[in-house]
């Protein structure tokens, strides 16, 4: 009974995992691949505690795989050299799956490493991360593998666990351990889909309550007080992560800082900092833009004060910042403008470049016209002469449209002005 309830009640079929019914139930994607005994590489993504290891382990006793583990915050380059240097010996009969938790601190070298192992298939890697794979895993990797999301297990399942929790902890102490449903209740919401949590939280609950007789009646003042409150990931109805930052973007972008300001909160009490930072940053340049460009350099400032300060500080900038971006003028014209210009170079359109613009100053005996003829627009007045930019066949293209912004207009004035004056 040395090692935590958790470890104790970690489960050791696919049947006995709470939770991710979208993955594990009969007939399922994730479910129909480990009974095929065939393992890709694979990318388990999803918070704390919802059997992102407890899997793998399955995985590996399943497929007669031995298991090695390493954890992205620790690991070296070496510790990866190891593993591989099994693959002659013993236990790497069967192969081996590298179980590799928190992929998101090894740097790109180290990724690197793993490439030759798993395309020749010697090594079965799963990569776990709590943050989105797309942005933080190398591209290489992710194109060797599966991404497999896991979501917070429902408050209905944790609550199966808490209670299965108490029936083995009267087991281990021969004793009869009451507690009442609010309690369960409380645990299995107050602790936002993490099973490990709710399962210590109901140990050190039992612990902390007295014996009296061969009886321990755990209250719901007691849970209170030792349940680590993580709820704040998720709402009521379960809402991913990426829903929460979905709406903190959204009410950013739609103008309320009160709606801003609870999001980031509800950000910040999940520990996810560098989500928040992105997220204010995107919508600084997606959202506001040119309508106050001058608001991108200040988030900016906002975030990297956050970053160095860390929780509880970084609170408060990111709150300012948020307020700042949720009252800015609003405008996504530039936004708007990108993603046009980038549909029309996918659809081939506009090769070349105008011959003025090429940077060499000669031209081959096949040119029918030669000299570069580019004008320099500092030697012409207002700083701007005409010529063309765009190549030949998007010339005519219009990408940018000016936003209904003081800041824009004010730019469309000048340059209307400017543009429609005699070249000199």
């Amino acid at each position: 009974m040395d090692s935590p309830l958790a470890d104790r009640l970690r489960p050791q079929s696919l049947n006995d995992i709470a939770g991710q019914h979208h993955l594990l139930d009969e007939n399922k994607p994730l479910r129909n691949i480990i009974e095929s005994g065939k393992i890709p590489n694979m990318v388990f993504y999803g918070p704390s505690g919802v059997g992102k290891t407890t899997l793998a382990s399955i995985i590996a006793k399943q497929t007669n795989r031995t298991l090695r583990k390493l954890n992205g915050t620790t690991a070296s380059t070496s510790d990866i050299k190891n593993i591989v240097s099994e693959l002659s010996g013993f236990s790497g009969i069967n192969g081996i799956l590298l179980y590799l938790d928190e992929i998101q601190y090894f740097n790109k070298k180290q990724q690197q490493t793993l490439l030759e192992f798993i395309e020749n298939g010697s090594i079965t890697l799963i990569a776990s991360t709590t943050e989105n794979p797309y942005f933080y895993v190398y591209g290489a990797i992710l194109s060797r593998s599966t991404v497999f999301e896991f979501k917070s297990v429902d408050k209905n399942d944790v609550a199966k666990a808490v209670r299965r929790a108490v029936e083995i902890l009267q087991q281990e102490t021969k004793e009869k351990i009451y507690i009442s449903d609010d309690a369960v209740e409380y645990i299995s919401y107050a602790c936002g889909g993490d099973v490990r949590k709710a399962i210590n939280a109901v140990e050190l609950s039992v612990i902390s309550t007295p014996v009296f007789g061969n009886n321990r009646n755990v209250d719901i003042e007691t849970v209170k007080a030792l349940t680590q409150k993580s709820a704040v990931r998720y709402d009521k109805e379960g809402d991913e992560h990426y829903d929460l930052l979905s709406a903190f973007q959204k009410s950013m972008r739609g103008s309320d800082p009160d709606a801003a300001v609870h999001y980031l909160a509800r950000i910040l009490l999940a520990d996810d900092l560098p989500s928040a930072c992105r997220r204010l940053m995107v919508c600084a340049c997606e959202d506001v833009g040119l309508a106050n460009p001058q608001i991108i350099p200040i988030v900016k400032a906002a975030v990297d004060a956050a970053m160095m300060v860390g929780m509880p500080e970084a609170r408060i900038p990111l709150a300012d910042a948020a307020i700042l971006v949720a009252l800015s003028p609003k405008s996504n014209s530039a936004y708007e403008a990108i993603n046009n210009a980038i549909s029309d170079v996918e659809k081939g359109k506009g090769g070349g470049f105008p011959r003025q613009l090429q940077n060499k100053h000669f031209d081959g005996e096949d040119a029918k016209v030669k000299g570069q003829f580019y004008k320099y627009p500092h030697d012409f007045p207002n700083h701007w002469v005409s010529q063309q930019y765009l190549p030949d066949g998007l010339k005519d293209a219009v990408y940018y449209v000016a936003g209904n912004n003081k800041n824009e207009q004010a730019y469309k004035s000048y340059w209307e002005i400017i543009k429609n004056k005699k070249d000199i």
